[in-house]
């Protein structure tokens, strides 16, 4: 009986933690997104195993940036727009969302033309009739379901990346040597290396991700008003902010490292380095690593874009709503004439992206660059950021403290030093 009872509590402890996980997961999973994907493909691919330390090495800086952000929505039940728009002069919020726009709109279309590519490489069809089938699915969903529902969703949809794991096991690997190449990498100082470096970077730690997950620590806020903020009530979330954050990240990092170690496994092993497309890099894997592993790793980039999508465009809308000052929530009703604003920039980054996918705009251009820009435009919105966050007048009593404060700041003097040393090496 008493077996029955501690396995009940148990489980009921599991279900518990991970109806805790929320903001900080489906941040880490949207993080790997078609363009993403392409990016860690090319790094495998080009560069082998010497590319593994750039996700081990960049987690705990990432995850200290997102941290500070989800306290940021948390503490002043405000968007990054919002508080930078009351803490700085209009030229700095209009700047940075910007700054995010161009990147998000970009990106959004690198990610759709990808999702297509890839459902064309799995059944056949038309790629550009799938980019307007995913595009229209995404905003539908973003705009007509409830946000408790949409998230449930964004949750479940976050499994799609365990497909890059399952890849990884269909493989012969020599783990002594995976381990040597990420304590000692074997790379030259140039300009490609150089420039690999700033696109995994940007694409680790991106801009968007800032904006979305003090968004959506917002959101959550607002759906528990009724709960009295006791300062034992906050720095218990506070704590559950930082568990949800690191165990989103250390997901987000293990999937990259998977993707990359899967690539240069198979791609670079057999001098195949020119891959810069994720659908691309599915169908050179059909030869080398067989039909199951090609399938795993197309449904990977379909799954994950239907996750990143809805993250791009809603934290551009968030980002423009707030800078704006509109109404801006997932939770707001359309059909009440609430939030037309903020669901119209969702449509117009939406729609863009799917244009984009028509124009004769390179797509492999699109995915690679799309994470360079994402790595540059990091650095100001990652300093400011970290301003807000050591501010009181912002944070009041709950400014970040020292540790979280050192780490917010190397991971922006890193991200800095590597955009300067690859403009410094043109």
């Amino acid at each position: 009986m008493n077996d029955t009872n501690s396995k009940k509590n148990h489980h009921v402890g599991v279900r518990k933690r991970l109806r805790q996980l929320g903001p900080g997961l489906i941040t880490g999973a949207a993080d790997d997104d078609p363009s993403g994907i392409a990016t860690y493909s090319q790094a495998g691919a080009q560069f082998g195993f010497s590319m593994l330390w750039t996700v081990v090495f960049t987690l705990p800086l990432m995850a200290a940036i997102q941290i500070v952000s989800a306290r940021i929505g948390y503490v002043t039940r405000r968007g990054l727009a919002a508080n930078i728009k009351a803490s700085f002069p209009r030229w700095v919020v209009l700047a940075v969302v910007g700054m995010l726009l161009v990147a998000n709109t970009l990106n959004l279309s690198a990610d759709i033309a990808a999702m297509a590519e890839a459902l064309r490489l799995l059944v056949g069809g038309s790629a550009h009739v799938y980019a307007v089938t995913f595009g229209l699915l995404c905003l539908v969903l973003q705009i007509f379901l409830p946000y408790q529902t949409y998230v449930r969703w964004l949750k479940w949809l976050t499994l799609a990346l365990l497909a890059y794991v399952a890849v990884v096991f269909t493989l012969h690997l020599d783990w002594w040597q995976v381990a040597r190449e990420v304590v000692r990498p074997r790379l030259s100082a140039g300009h490609e290396v150089l420039l690999m470096v700033v696109a995994v970077f940007g694409t680790t730690i991106s801009p968007y991700l800032f904006f979305w997950q003090a968004a959506q620590e917002m959101e959550d806020t607002h759906a528990n008003e009724h709960v009295p903020h006791t300062p034992a009530e906050v720095r218990h979330h506070l704590r559950r902010i930082k568990a949800d954050t690191i165990v989103g990240m250390t997901f987000s990092n293990l999937i990259a490292f998977f993707i990359i170690l899967s690539t240069a496994a198979t791609l670079h092993a057999a001098g195949v380095t020119d891959i810069q497309t994720s659908a691309q890099a599915a169908e050179a894997l059909r030869p080398l690593a067989g039909d199951l592993t090609f399938v795993l790793f197309t449904l990977g980039i379909v799954g994950t874009g239907l996750l990143a999508v809805p993250v791009l465009a809603g934290s551009a809308a968030y980002a423009v709503a707030e800078a704006a000052g509109w109404q801006g929530s997932l939770s707001l009703r359309l059909d009440k004439g609430e939030g037309r604003g903020f669901y119209g920039v969702i449509a117009a980054a939406t729609v863009g992206g799917v244009i984009l996918c028509f124009t004769p705009t390179d797509p492999v251009k699109e995915l690679f660059w799309s994470a360079v820009l994402n790595g540059v435009i990091a650095v100001p919105i990652m300093a400011v950021m970290m301003l807000l966050a050591s501010r009181r007048d912002t944070m009041g009593d709950h400014v970040i403290g020292a540790r979280l404060r050192w780490l917010g700041w190397i991971a922006t003097a890193v991200m800095a030093v590597t955009v300067v040393a690859m403009f410094a090496t043109i």
